[in-house]
Protein backbone atom coordinates (compact mmCIF):
# COMPACT_ATOMS: atom_id res chain seq x y z
CA UNK A 1 0.00 0.00 0.00
CA UNK A 2 1.12 3.75 -0.86
CA UNK A 3 2.43 5.85 1.40
CA UNK A 4 0.25 9.08 0.91
CA UNK A 5 1.68 12.65 2.73
CA UNK A 6 -1.63 14.84 2.72
CA UNK A 7 0.01 18.22 2.93
CA UNK A 8 -1.26 20.52 6.42
CA UNK A 9 -1.06 24.10 5.68
CA UNK A 10 -3.97 24.97 7.31
CA UNK A 11 -6.31 25.64 4.71
CA UNK A 12 -8.71 22.88 5.48
CA UNK A 13 -10.44 19.79 4.56
CA UNK A 14 -7.05 17.30 5.19
CA UNK A 15 -9.71 14.72 7.25
CA UNK A 16 -11.99 14.24 4.47
CA UNK A 17 -8.76 13.61 2.17
CA UNK A 18 -7.50 11.26 4.76
CA UNK A 19 -10.90 9.09 4.98
CA UNK A 20 -10.89 8.71 1.06
CA UNK A 21 -7.81 7.79 0.86
CA UNK A 22 -8.30 5.10 3.47
CA UNK A 23 -10.96 4.17 1.61
CA UNK A 24 -9.53 3.64 -1.37
CA UNK A 25 -6.66 1.32 -0.04
CA UNK A 26 -3.98 3.94 0.65
CA UNK A 27 -1.74 4.59 3.86
CA UNK A 28 -2.16 8.36 4.61
CA UNK A 29 -0.46 10.59 6.81
CA UNK A 30 -1.89 14.45 7.62
CA UNK A 31 1.75 16.08 7.54
CA UNK A 32 4.01 19.41 7.45
CA UNK A 33 6.90 17.22 8.54
CA UNK A 34 9.80 17.13 6.15
CA UNK A 35 10.87 13.18 6.96
CA UNK A 36 7.33 12.21 6.17
CA UNK A 37 6.65 13.83 3.39
CA UNK A 38 10.28 12.56 1.76
CA UNK A 39 9.60 9.08 2.90
CA UNK A 40 5.73 9.55 1.00
CA UNK A 41 5.52 7.51 -1.97
CA UNK A 42 2.88 10.41 -3.26
CA UNK A 43 1.79 13.77 -2.26
CA UNK A 44 -1.38 15.01 -2.27
CA UNK A 45 -1.92 18.87 -1.68
CA UNK A 46 -5.79 19.49 -0.61
CA UNK A 47 -6.84 22.87 0.39
CA UNK A 48 -10.00 25.22 0.63
CA UNK A 49 -9.50 29.13 1.13
CA UNK A 50 -8.40 32.20 -0.57
CA UNK A 51 -5.03 31.66 -3.30
CA UNK A 52 -3.29 34.34 -1.36
CA UNK A 53 -3.39 32.52 2.10
CA UNK A 54 -2.35 29.52 0.38
CA UNK A 55 0.78 30.60 -0.94
CA UNK A 56 1.71 32.56 2.28
CA UNK A 57 1.06 29.63 4.62
CA UNK A 58 3.08 27.00 2.26
CA UNK A 59 5.96 29.24 2.41
CA UNK A 60 5.84 29.85 6.16
CA UNK A 61 6.17 25.92 6.53
CA UNK A 62 8.82 25.83 3.45
CA UNK A 63 6.59 23.05 2.08
CA UNK A 64 7.10 24.76 -0.84
CA UNK A 65 10.69 23.79 -0.94
CA UNK A 66 10.10 20.59 0.60
CA UNK A 67 7.26 19.28 -0.81
CA UNK A 68 8.68 20.91 -4.64
CA UNK A 69 11.36 18.41 -4.11
CA UNK A 70 10.17 15.51 -4.15
CA UNK A 71 7.85 16.57 -6.78
CA UNK A 72 10.05 18.37 -9.36
CA UNK A 73 13.37 16.60 -8.55
CA UNK A 74 12.13 12.81 -7.20
CA UNK A 75 8.95 12.77 -9.64
CA UNK A 76 6.61 11.05 -7.56
CA UNK A 77 3.12 11.38 -7.91
CA UNK A 78 1.50 14.62 -6.97
CA UNK A 79 -2.40 15.39 -6.84
CA UNK A 80 -3.49 18.88 -6.14
CA UNK A 81 -6.76 19.44 -5.19
CA UNK A 82 -9.13 22.56 -5.50
CA UNK A 83 -7.57 25.33 -3.96
CA UNK A 84 -4.50 22.61 -3.81
CA UNK A 85 -4.79 22.66 -8.13
CA UNK A 86 -4.73 26.18 -8.44
CA UNK A 87 -1.63 26.59 -5.95
CA UNK A 88 0.69 24.99 -8.66
CA UNK A 89 -0.13 27.65 -11.27
CA UNK A 90 2.35 30.88 -12.31
CA UNK A 91 0.18 33.00 -10.05
CA UNK A 92 -3.45 34.16 -8.62
CA UNK A 93 -5.21 36.83 -8.76
CA UNK A 94 -7.72 36.60 -5.68
CA UNK A 95 -7.10 39.13 -3.60
CA UNK A 96 -4.36 40.74 -5.63
CA UNK A 97 -1.78 39.03 -7.49
CA UNK A 98 0.23 36.23 -5.92
CA UNK A 99 3.04 34.04 -7.18
CA UNK A 100 2.48 30.88 -6.98
CA UNK A 101 4.42 27.54 -7.25
CA UNK A 102 5.01 27.52 -10.63
CA UNK A 103 5.16 23.60 -11.47
CA UNK A 104 2.37 23.79 -14.12
CA UNK A 105 2.19 27.44 -16.42
CA UNK A 106 -1.02 29.45 -16.32
CA UNK A 107 -2.84 31.73 -14.51
CA UNK A 108 -6.11 31.30 -11.92
CA UNK A 109 -8.77 33.85 -12.81
CA UNK A 110 -11.78 34.94 -11.65
CA UNK A 111 -14.96 32.73 -13.10
CA UNK A 112 -16.89 35.10 -15.52
CA UNK A 113 -20.67 33.75 -15.21
CA UNK A 114 -21.40 35.74 -18.58
CA UNK A 115 -25.36 35.16 -17.91
CA UNK A 116 -27.58 34.94 -15.44
CA UNK A 117 -27.52 30.96 -15.61
CA UNK A 118 -24.50 30.85 -14.34
CA UNK A 119 -24.08 31.67 -10.29
CA UNK A 120 -20.49 32.07 -8.47
CA UNK A 121 -19.21 30.65 -6.33
CA UNK A 122 -19.86 27.61 -8.23
CA UNK A 123 -21.20 24.95 -5.70
CA UNK A 124 -22.37 21.25 -6.72
CA UNK A 125 -22.20 18.45 -9.00
CA UNK A 126 -21.24 19.06 -12.38
CA UNK A 127 -19.81 17.02 -15.17
CA UNK A 128 -16.23 16.72 -16.41
CA UNK A 129 -15.13 15.90 -19.92
CA UNK A 130 -11.59 14.56 -19.65
CA UNK A 131 -8.65 13.66 -22.19
CA UNK A 132 -7.40 10.00 -21.89
CA UNK A 133 -5.45 9.85 -18.56
CA UNK A 134 -4.88 7.04 -16.05
CA UNK A 135 -6.37 9.16 -13.57
CA UNK A 136 -9.52 8.88 -15.56
CA UNK A 137 -9.45 5.63 -16.28
CA UNK A 138 -12.64 3.14 -16.10
CA UNK A 139 -14.50 7.00 -15.49
CA UNK A 140 -17.61 7.42 -18.15
CA UNK A 141 -17.38 10.75 -19.83
CA UNK A 142 -19.50 13.19 -18.80
CA UNK A 143 -20.00 11.94 -14.94
CA UNK A 144 -20.81 14.40 -12.42
CA UNK A 145 -18.35 15.41 -9.80
CA UNK A 146 -18.49 18.23 -6.50
CA UNK A 147 -17.17 21.63 -6.70
CA UNK A 148 -16.75 24.53 -4.50
CA UNK A 149 -14.82 27.57 -6.15
CA UNK A 150 -14.85 30.99 -8.03
CA UNK A 151 -11.75 30.77 -9.39
CA UNK A 152 -10.25 28.89 -12.13
CA UNK A 153 -7.17 27.38 -13.81
CA UNK A 154 -6.24 29.08 -17.33
CA UNK A 155 -3.10 27.24 -18.63
CA UNK A 156 -0.47 28.72 -21.03
CA UNK A 157 -0.27 25.87 -23.26
CA UNK A 158 -3.43 23.64 -24.66
CA UNK A 159 -1.54 20.69 -23.49
CA UNK A 160 -1.58 21.16 -19.93
CA UNK A 161 -5.60 20.78 -20.07
CA UNK A 162 -6.84 17.53 -19.17
CA UNK A 163 -10.21 18.05 -18.44
CA UNK A 164 -12.84 21.03 -18.79
CA UNK A 165 -16.48 20.93 -17.24
CA UNK A 166 -19.30 23.39 -18.86
CA UNK A 167 -20.05 26.09 -16.59
CA UNK A 168 -19.58 29.71 -17.39
CA UNK A 169 -19.06 28.73 -20.52
CA UNK A 170 -16.40 26.45 -19.82
CA UNK A 171 -13.39 26.15 -17.34
CA UNK A 172 -10.40 24.03 -17.34
CA UNK A 173 -11.28 21.24 -14.74
CA UNK A 174 -8.66 19.23 -14.28
CA UNK A 175 -4.32 19.91 -15.49
CA UNK A 176 -1.39 17.41 -15.98
CA UNK A 177 2.29 17.83 -16.59
CA UNK A 178 3.90 14.47 -16.28
CA UNK A 179 3.58 13.12 -12.62
CA UNK A 180 1.79 16.30 -11.56
CA UNK A 181 -1.85 16.29 -11.87
CA UNK A 182 -4.56 18.61 -10.55
CA UNK A 183 -8.46 18.64 -10.18
CA UNK A 184 -10.57 21.55 -9.34
CA UNK A 185 -12.90 18.83 -8.18
CA UNK A 186 -12.96 17.55 -4.60
CA UNK A 187 -12.70 13.85 -5.17
CA UNK A 188 -13.00 13.39 -1.88
CA UNK A 189 -16.78 14.85 -1.50
CA UNK A 190 -17.71 13.06 -5.01
CA UNK A 191 -18.53 9.40 -4.05
CA UNK A 192 -17.99 6.90 -6.13
CA UNK A 193 -17.08 8.31 -8.92
CA UNK A 194 -14.29 10.56 -7.37
CA UNK A 195 -13.02 7.97 -5.60
CA UNK A 196 -12.00 5.82 -7.99
CA UNK A 197 -9.97 9.24 -9.32
CA UNK A 198 -8.35 8.74 -6.18
CA UNK A 199 -7.74 4.71 -6.50
CA UNK A 200 -6.47 5.32 -10.06
CA UNK A 201 -4.13 7.80 -8.27
CA UNK A 202 -2.47 5.69 -5.83
CA UNK A 203 -2.05 3.32 -8.70
CA UNK A 204 0.46 5.85 -10.62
Amino acid sequence: MKKVAIIDYDMGNVDSVYRAVEECGGVPRITRDAAEIKNADCVILPGVGAYKDGMSNLREYHLDEIVGERVLVKKIPFLGICLGMQLIADKGYEFGETEGLGWISGEIIKLDPGDSLSRIPHVGWNEVHYNQSPLFDDIPQGKDFYFVHSFHFQPARQHFVLATTPYCGEFVSAVNRENIFGVQFHPEKSQRIGFKVLKNFLAL
